[in-house]
């Protein structure tokens, strides 16, 4: 099964090891807790101005910022098993 996932971190990490959440949230003029979150993968929804700014700042295509990624087998059939049991404590 497959996933889209932020690359934040790692286009981060390759542009400037040494750049932090709050700089780049001032060098881009973005709010910083939604730079922490698509940092840290915890973004639900990826605002299309917050995308161009850090493709324009990364010198990068939005794929790059965004990827999709395999999720393993196991770990989606552990999750779908324990979304049924919830399902049957429910009735």
């Amino acid at each position: 099964m497959s996933a889209i996932r932020s690359n934040l971190k790692e286009v981060m990490e390759n542009h400037d090891p040494g750049l932090s959440i709050r700089k780049l949230a001032k060098d881009v003029n973005y709010h910083f807790d939604s730079i922490r979150r698509m940092y840290k993968d915890e973004m639900v929804q990826y605002p299309r101005d917050l995308l161009l700014k850090l493709c324009i700042y990364f010198k990068v295509q939005p794929g790059q910022l965004i990827v999709i990624d395999e999720i393993e087998r196991s770990e989606c059939t552990t999750y779908e098993s324990n979304e049924h049991q919830g399902d049957k404590n429910d009735s």
